[in-house]
C-alpha cells in the first residue's frame, strides 16, 4: 500500500476544486491548473479533501495512487501560494534588470543577455543583484531559475556568477608564488 497516496489532499480557502471525470481542474487568483489522473485511479472529493485509491490492487496502480497524489499536492500548493526561487548575482559589474517581458542580464559579457519571460513566471528584480522567479507550475519555476543561472554558472575560484540563494560555492585556492 502506497503511504503517500493514503494521505488526503486539503484543499485550503481561495482554491477551487472541479472533478470532471479522470480530471482535475484547480482554481484561484493565481491561475488554473488541470490534472489528468489514470484510469487505474479513484478520485473524490468530499469534506475539502481530495482522497484517491486505487481501483484495483495491482503494482501499476498502487505506484500511480502516490504518484497522483503527489502531483496533485503541487498543484495545490502551487495554486494556494505560488513556488519561488531566489537567485544571487555576485560579480562587479554584474546586474539585472526587468523589462516588460525580457529580463536582461549583465554578466561580462561584450553583449547584453536578454532572457523572455515565458508565461506564467513572474520575475523581480527588487535589488540589481538579486533575481526571483515566481510560478504556480513548480517544474515551470525551476526550469526556468535553471535556465537563468546557466548564463554565468559560479566559478569557483572568485566565486563570480549567477547562485541560487540557498547554493553554497566551493572556493578553491587560487595559484601559489
Amino acid at each position: 500500500m502506497s503511504r503517500v497516496g493514503r494521505n488526503p489532499v486539503t484543499v485550503p480557502s481561495g482554491v477551487e476544486v472541479k472533478l470532471a471525470g479522470q480530471s482535475i481542474l484547480a482554481k484561484s487568483k493565481l491561475g488554473e491548473r488541470k490534472v489528468d489522473v489514470s484510469r487505474h485511479v479513484e478520485v473524490k472529493f468530499e469534506d475539502g479533501k481530495i482522497v484517491l485509491a486505487p481501483r484495483e490492487d495491482t503494482k501499476e496502480a498502487r505506484t500511480l495512487w502516490g504518484t497522483t497524489r503527489s502531483l496533485l499536492q503541487g498543484v495545490i500548493k502551487g495554486l494556494s501560494e505560488a513556488y519561488r526561487v531566489d537567485l544571487e548575482i555576485v560579480g562587479v559589474g554584474y546586474r539585472a534588470a526587468v523589462d516588460k517581458k525580457t529580463l536582461n542580464l549583465q554578466l561580462g559579457f561584450s553583449h547584453e543577455v536578454k532572457y523572455p519571460i515565458p508565461d506564467g513566471i513572474t520575475i523581480k528584480c527588487e535589488k540589481p543583484t538579486s533575481i526571483s522567479v515566481i510560478g504556480v507550475d513548480r517544474g515551470q519555476v525551476g526550469q526556468v531559475a535553471a535556465e537563468i543561472r546557466g548564463y554565468r554558472k559560479p566559478e569557483p575560484y572568485k566565486g563570480k556568477g549567477i547562485r541560487y540563494s540557498t547554493e553554497a560555492v566551493r572556493r578553491k585556492e587560487g595559484k601559489k608564488k
